[in-house]
């Protein structure tokens, strides 16, 4: 196949986009874009280059259709600043490789994660894992925020008073909060990121995660719009329906055109399947 260059992804090239209030995320290489993807469907019948509209097509039937490995021919290479608690979340995604700034070689710098006032919130009420909607009030915020500083600093003090005074730097490194920043390389291919977008950039992943994810989704749009668009268009902005689900909802269709004949014999939908059957009718999103 021949090299692909995306003069759009050249532009961007080690260019630092800035993520919450001191992380970012670069583009440092990538390999492929909408060209090699087609390219790579393309090889089993030898078929030449088509036009654009034809290969956007081929494109868009590919991703709805699931055909997926044309998509892991290209790859893309991050160097990310993200803070340790969202780190640990973002290596559950285990189809990328990973190199890691180590606190074992490097005295690690004084650099924390601190919320902006309208992100602090009080724990929800039915979402054991995330915050309310609703901020805190301004100075229950700012009195939040100082606390989180004032444990920061006091940790990094005694973290450097340890390092002066000779101890191991894997040992005086033990204490640093999950707000530090760490820094990684970061390499996956489409098809896989893909995926992870999908799941960060849902309403239910935490903020700070799909703050990074919103700026992937950018990049990843200058090295394969084409494959993004469709990403975007059936994935993204798509919903997937169970079969009980399905059947519902053609029992409403029915219900509405006044046709008889509603499920196919599946069962109904009781409970949470069917609060969470609304949510997708409400959001339009997979859940």
């Amino acid at each position: 196949m021949p090299h692909c260059t995306v003069p759009a992804a050249e532009e961007i090239l080690d260019r630092p986009f800035e993520v919450l209030d001191k992380g970012f995320v670069r583009l440092v290489d990538y390999l492929g874009g909408d060209d090699r993807i087609v390219q790579a469907a393309r090889v089993s019948y030898g078929a030449g280059t088509k036009s654009y509209r034809e290969d956007a097509g081929l494109i868009d039937y590919l991703l709805r259709n699931e055909h997926t490995s044309p998509f892991e021919q290209v790859v893309l290479t991050f160097h990310i600043k993200l803070p340790i608690f969202v780190a640990r979340q973002w290596i559950r995604h285990r189809t990328a490789r990973v190199n890691e700034i180590s606190g074992r070689y490097s005295v690690m710098k004084d650099d924390f994660y601190l919320p902006a006032p309208e992100d602090v919130a009080r724990q929800s009420a039915d979402n054991k894992q995330g915050r309310e909607t609703e901020p805190l009030p301004p100075e229950a915020a700012a009195a939040v925020i100082a606390k989180l500083a004032a444990g920061q600093k006091a940790a990094y003090e005694e973290y450097s008073s340890l390092v002066e005074e000779g101890l191991a730097r894997e040992l005086a490194r033990i204490d640093l909060p999950l707000s530090l920043y760490t820094e990684w390389y970061w390499q996956i291919d489409l098809h896989n990121l893909f995926r992870f977008l999908a799941l960060r950039l849902d309403a239910h992943a935490q903020k700070e995660i799909r703050a990074y994810a919103e700026v992937i989704l950018d990049l990843a749009r200058m090295v394969a719009p084409a494959a993004t668009a469709s990403f975007e268009r059936h994935l993204l902005e798509g919903v997937r329906f169970s079969g009980p689900e399905l059947a519902e909802l053609r029992r409403r269709l029915a219900a509405g055109s006044g046709a008889s004949g509603a499920g196919g014999g599946a069962e109904a939908l009781t409970g949470k399947e069917l609060e969470r059957f609304e949510e997708k009718l409400r959001s339009g999103r997979q859940l």
